[in-house]
């Protein structure tokens, strides 16, 4: 298989995004995910743990948790296969295999500890498990977080490493992107919802969610045609995602804060071509 400007030579560009659990693909990329697939790209998702740490909200699936049954992983994979299907990802599979490593949990916490840790283990060792995936599947984008992991968890950090340790080298890879949230749509949006009647969660200040310049963002997104395929997908992972009714575009975690349902996803280019990708993960490459 030959590359032509970062497009495959059989005519099909492809897409992969790197996350580190089951659940993150669709809260930060999801719109994006489901824009690129309907317009026939492939895209596929590597997800770094199961997600074994979470926090669950609904009560009657508590003993699912690590300190009760640690069945969590199992079901969150359930979850992440009905919200994949949702967004149209073609082609899944976990860093290393199923099971390999293990949701390190938030910093500072004895999960972070055990054997299978993701931020335990070897980058170089789990850099050449991505690298695998990159050579089977032959991306011409890349996809994942920046050095902060957007909000600091440890897991997150360490999905940027790799990515940035195996992406960029690769033959196959013309552009790689890390996900960002500008502080001004963000912002507006609060705005949005603090004024919108019948919220169910409770609207954050804007110093609570993590957001970073605007000026840091390259390439802006348009998923206004697909935040109902979003939406469903974020419905499917029920232990971590809270969806308001319709009418009201947000939704919430176990920390009940709300969490603004923008028109556009936000990245910033950090290795390839600037040229044409404003608007277009793959502008200019073909």
């Amino acid at each position: 298989m030959g590359y032509r400007g970062g497009v495959a030579d059989d005519g099909e560009p492809r897409l992969l995004l790197v996350h580190a659990h089951p659940d993150d693909e669709t809260i930060t990329t999801g719109g994006t995910i489901a824009r690129y697939a309907a317009d026939g790209y492939q895209i596929a998702v590597v997800t770094c743990t199961l997600g074994e740490e979470g926090e669950i909200i609904p009560p009657a699936l508590a003993q699912l948790a690590a300190a009760e049954a640690d069945q969590l992983g199992g079901y969150r994979h359930g979850e992440l296969m009905a919200a994949c299907a949702a967004l149209g990802v073609r082609h899944h599979r976990y860093l290393g295999g199923t099971g390999r490593w293990r949701d390190s949990g938030m910093a500072g916490t004895p999960s972070a500890n055990h054997p299978r840790a993701l931020v335990g283990g070897s980058v170089t060792e789990q850099a050449a498990q991505l690298s695998a995936v990159i050579d089977e599947l032959r991306p011409s984008v890349v996809i994942s977080y920046d050095p902060s992991g957007g909000y600091g968890h440890p897991d997150h950090i360490r999905a940027h490493e790799i990515t940035m340790a195996a992406a960029p080298a690769a033959d196959s890879v013309a552009r790689v992107f890390y996900i960002i949230a500008p502080a001004t749509p963000v912002r507006q949006e609060l705005a949005r919802l603090r004024e919108m009647a019948g919220v169910p969660f409770r609207v954050p200040a804007d110093d609570e969610l993590p957001v970073v310049a605007d000026d840091r963002a390259t390439t802006e997104i348009d998923i206004s045609g697909h935040t109902g395929d979003k939406l469903r997908a974020l419905a499917a992972h029920a232990t971590q995602v809270t969806v308001a009714d319709s009418g009201r575009p947000c939704f919430a975690l176990s920390n009940g804060l709300a969490q603004p349902l923008l028109a556009t996803e936000y990245f910033e280019l950090v290795h390839g071509p600037r040229a044409g990708c404003e608007k277009d993960l793959f502008g200019g490459l073909s």
